[in-house]
Order: C-alpha cells, then structure tokens, then sequence
C-alpha cells in the first residue's frame, strides 16, 4: 500500500529503520507527516522539549535538529493538507507550532516554579501557571510563526527560508510584545556552540534566531518522495553546511587573532555572599548581612589570590541589602572603616522622593560607595514581568495575582552609564536587563561611550537549577555582541570576569561562596553589530523573504 503523501510504502522493515539512516528519517518524514490528534501533538511537543537540550548547561547543540526539522515537516503537513491558505490549514500549523513552543519552553523554564518555593505560603499555588501557565503564552508566539511560515510556503526547497522567517519573526515579537521575554531564543543554541557563537559579533542574537531554522532544518529536506521530491533539495543542506564552515572559520580567525589586554592600575574583586533566598534575608538580620559581606570581601576564603590591600574596587551582587543603605548612615560608616578607601560598587534599592506626582519611588539600583557617601547610581529601566512588575495589572490585580517581589518597583529612566571613580565608564545592567539583544548600552554617534558591561544580578530566587546558568549564556553573548568586556557579579553564581570575545577569564560556580580577583579587561575593536545593531537582522530578514517568494 503506497502513502498518497510520500509516495512509497506505507511501512518500512524496522530493521532497514535501524540500520539505514537515511530509510529511518523517511520514516520519521511519515510518521510525523501522518500523525493525527494528540499522536501529532506528542511528536512536536516531544521534538520542542528535546531541542531544549541544546541550551545551557548542556548546550547539546545537535538537539536543535529535532524541534527545527520536525517543525518543517508538520508545516508540510499543513500546506498539504490545504494545498491553499485555509482555516484548516492554519489550524494544522497553529496548532502544531504551539505544541512544538510549549514543550520547548516547559522544558526549558521549568526552573522558574523554584522562585514560587522561596516564599511557599504566598506564592506555591502559582508554580503550575510558572513552570506550564508561562509557557502556553510564549508557545503562542511559536504558533504565530508558523503560521507566517505558511503563509509563504511552497513545494520549493527554499521553502526553509519561509520557516527561518516565521521562526525569527515569532522570536523578535517575543522579545519585544509587552516589554518582551527573549530567554531561550533558538539562537542560543549556537551561543554554547564555541567558535560559531562568534558571528554574533556579526548579526547578533536575532541573526542567529534566522540563521537557526536554516541550518539545522536543512536536513529535514532531503528525505522526501513525491510531492516534495526535488533535486534541488540537497541545495539548502550544501548551503547550510557552507554557512556553518563559514561561521566556525570566522569564529577560530577571530578568537585566535586577538589577545586579551587589560586596563592599567585597575585591580577587581568580586564578592558572590550565596546568600538564600529565603526569610532569612530581612530588615532585622541586616547587620549580620553587611558583616558577612563585608569580612568575606575583606579576608577572604584560603584561595583568595591577593591580599584586600592591592584591590581598587569591590563588586557585590544586586539586591545586597534588606534595607536602603542610604538611609543607613551607620552602615555606610562601617563600609568606609572595613575598605579603607576602596571604591565599592553594589546593588541596593533606592528610595526617592518625586516632589511632581508626591509619591516616594523605590528603585532597584547600582550605588557606588566612596568611603562613607554614595556618589553615583544606575537604577533599573527593564523590570521583571511577573518577578518586579505585573503586566495587564488592571485585569490580573483582581484576580489576587501579584508579582513576586515584594514592594513596588519603579522603572528608571536615566542613561545607561555608570561612573565610577578610577574606572573607565560602565554599562550597568541589573539582573534581567543583560538578556536584551542590542540594548545594553546608549549609543552616541551609533557607538558606545562605555568600555565595559557590568552585570549585577541575584539569581538565588531559582536555587540550584538550570536557570542561572541560562543567565550567565545570555550574557556572555552580550560581551560578544558589543565587543565589551563583561564583569559578573551574581549573589549565587555564576559571576565571572569575561574578555570582550566572550572567553571566560575566571568564575565561580553556582551555589559556593568566594571571590574572583582579577584585572579589567580593555574593549576589542567594534564589531560590526556594535556599530549597526539589528540592521544586519533585518537585512538578513529581507532577503529571506525575497527568496522564500520567489520560490
């Protein structure tokens, strides 16, 4: 009996599906093409959750093959199905993408059900909406561009440009659609990649959100009969092999032509405290806090490097303090005793009066402490949804649904630099805001004035979990992006000083306490996304759906 799809027979010897590989992907084309019901919502929600492999801490970058190549079939199903735009065939595709994003994003944002455990009697009946709630939202976007992809489609191999564009295109509206969520873009799977995480110097994350679908869907296009049999077909895969030979040959000349350097006469220690998230970090336990901070910065543990003496500033984590330090004279007098003139750079909340709306606004803020005053401050402009702030508030409020931190949180909206005294001038990013491609600094005359990232975070809310180490991968890319150093202090890992290619100098791990000595890295040259920023995006984006229309 012949398949009216594949045109070949409907079954395959089990033992050919072992033995041949290209026998056992004709089969994975058939039966993925042929699933009806919750049998095609297994296959894609199973493809999604295995493509998460693919992201820190494993960064198992093969698994993207699943979810890319299982997803061009099932939108081949769906043309198929309408061999024309119809709300049949829109559903197929919907439906199919949804399934597919749901077990991508509850396979890789599990981890957030840890932060509803950190104050359990408040917060532990919300863990089903983090760790499944979540992610149906963002898997809609999935959706979306599938449907996208079909609009474009075709029986034409270059169809794969039509799924890079609604793959790339359901990633940028999710980074961006109320105030966005860009964790786990498919792109990261190529930012664990070593010397192919490099072209991000080029195109940035969402250049490598379209250059994802291409490369590894590109196999997914040689296993077909009728009607898809093409000789053309091995065209995409010969180009996605040269796209991949290109970018690791361009990320091995970049890594290897440049040396790190450093700034003269800068000494840097980092202080990661592995404080718990938990009731013990409370206004009363204040003091101890700050002595715990401020003997671990000051003696260090056994394998601290250089005496405290030698250092010209200190770094502490985001959120250091369970009080305004500002309004803490007495803790401020006891910092300037302990660091005898070391520059202290720290996250703390800040409180300020508006005299226009007459409200007192609290900010969660970088503060930089010079003997006993503060001089600077940095306060956070990119919120955390549902952590710092709730979106759709009006309709959610009444609901009795709040966000998790407690108090409430302004938004700062001053420029993104931060001075520090004997430091060139800093990016500052607090927690969150690091994940935002093209963001990360004020540009002027379409270049940074800074020459370093600073990122301050308190990953603790997520425990020992996946999580922090997802948040440090995005960061890191950001060094790569921007050609800038990146300096990471995180209250329970991962802190690291990274170099302005992404090479990782020194690090602590998640969950231990210590320090990390070291010099500042200086800038590489510009890359080119540092000059353009997501014009290369969109340049790339162009292109891919000229050829996906002309197909």
């Amino acid at each position: 009996m012949c398949d009216p799809v594949l045109g070949r027979k409907k079954l395959l010897p089990a033992r050919a599906k072992l033995i041949n590989p290209a026998l056992f992907l004709q089969a994975c084309v058939y039966e993925t093409q042929q699933a009806q019901g919750w049998k095609k919502r297994a296959i894609a929600f199973c493809s999604g959750a295995f493509g998460a492999l693919a992201l820190a801490p494993i960064n198992f970058t093969p698994a993207m093959f699943a979810p890319m190549m299982i997803g061009l079939w099932l939108i081949d199903r769906a043309y198929l199905d309408g061999q024309k735009i119809s709300w049949r065939s829109i559903l197929s595709a919907a439906t199919s993408g949804w399934w597919l994003g749901f077990g991508y994003f509850v396979a890789s944002l599990w981890w957030l059900g840890a932060a509803m455990l950190v104050e359990a009697d408040q917060f532990a009946w919300a863990m089903p909406f983090a760790v499944f709630g979540l992610p149906a939202l963002l898997a809609l976007f999935i959706a979306g561009g599938f449907i996208l992809a079909l609009v474009l489609w075709s029986a034409s191999p270059w169809r794969i440009f039509a799924f890079a564009i609604g793959v790339s295109s359901a990633e940028w509206m999710r980074g961006h659609v109320l105030t966005g969520f860009p964790w786990n873009d498919v792109g990261m799977a190529l930012a664990g990649a070593g010397p192919l995480a490099q072209t991000a110097s080029l195109i940035g994350l969402e250049g490598l959100n379209l250059i994802t679908p291409l490369v590894f869907a590109a196999p997914a296009l040689t296993f077909y009969a009728h009607p898809y049999k093409n000789k053309k077909n091995i065209y995409p895969l010969a180009l996605a092999l040269a796209t991949v030979i290109a970018m690791a040959s361009f990320g091995v000349f970049r890594l290897t032509s440049s040396q790190t350097s450093y700034v003269p006469q800068v000494k840097l220690r980092l202080m990661q405290p592995n404080l718990a998230q938990d009731a013990k970090f409370r206004a009363e336990n204040g003091p101890a806090i700050l002595e715990h901070y401020l003997t671990l910065s000051t003696q260090g543990p056994p394998q601290a490097e250089n005496e405290f003496s030698s250092i010209t500033h200190l770094i502490w984590p985001e959120s250091a303090f369970p009080f305004i330090l500002s309004e803490q004279p007495q803790a401020l007098t006891e910092i300037s005793q302990r660091l005898k003139g070391v520059v202290l750079i720290t996250g703390a909340a800040r409180m300020q009066e508006n005299n226009k709306s007459n409200k007192t606004e609290i900010y969660n803020s970088i503060e930089v402490v010079e003997r006993d005053r503060i001089i600077a401050a940095f306060d956070k402009k990119h919120l955390v949804p549902f952590g710092e702030y709730l979106p759709l508030e009006k309709f959610l409020q009444p609901l009795g649904i709040t966000h998790l931190a407690p108090g409430v949180w302004d938004a700062g909206a001053e420029r993104r630099i931060l001075i520090t005294p004997g430091l060139p001038p800093a990016s500052p990013l607090i927690c969150y805001e690091a994940v935002f491609s093209g963001d990360v600094v004020e540009r002027a005359n379409g270049l940074a004035p800074v020459q370093w990232l600073l990122n301050v975070t308190n990953d603790g809310w997520f425990g020992l979990t996946i999580g922090p180490y997802q948040h440090f991968a995005q960061a890191r890319l950001r060094a790569i992006e921007e050609g800038l150093p990146l300096i990471r202090v995180a209250n329970t890992g991962v802190s690291a000083i990274i170099d302005p290619y992404g090479r990782v100098l020194k690090a602590l791990p998640l969950g231990a306490a210590g320090l990390i000595d070291g010099p500042l890295p200086i800038p590489a040259p510009a890359p080119l996304f540092a000059h353009f920023g997501g014009l290369a995006f969109a340049l790339l984006w162009g292109v891919s759906f000229l050829l996906a229309r002309r197909a």
